[in-house]
């Protein structure tokens, strides 16, 4: 009469397929893309909002770093918009497990 303490194999799929779709979630290259034009639409925005006049003066009379940040902030604001409308889809570890694809990770 020996007890079976360990967890079945599916409980362990089912766990790491969890792990590696949080994983592909959180490295989501949109996210990282729209974090970085975020924070640096926001250092150049706020470097345009403070332009002496001989800065406007050399851009020809136009606030480049104004305007060059704006843009950043909407190109990194539409990449975070899309990752939030569109998720990663992560595949289902028992369909890929009867379609027989390799749900390890490892190269084959």
């Amino acid at each position: 009469m020996t007890e079976n303490t360990e967890p079945s194999a599916d409980t362990l799929d089912s766990t790491e397929a969890e792990r590696r779709s949080a994983a592909a979630r959180r490295f989501d290259l949109r996210r990282v893309i729209g974090g970085l034009f975020l924070a640096y639409g926001l250092i150049v925005t706020g470097i345009g909002l403070f332009d002496s006049r001989a800065e406007i003066d050399k851009a020809q009379g136009v606030r480049i770093n104004l305007w060059a940040g704006l843009a950043m902030l909407l190109f990194g604001l539409a990449f975070l918009l899309w990752q939030w409308l569109r998720p990663v889809e992560t595949a289902d570890v028992s369909t890929a497990q009867r379609r027989g694809d390799d749900v390890t990770g490892a190269a084959g």
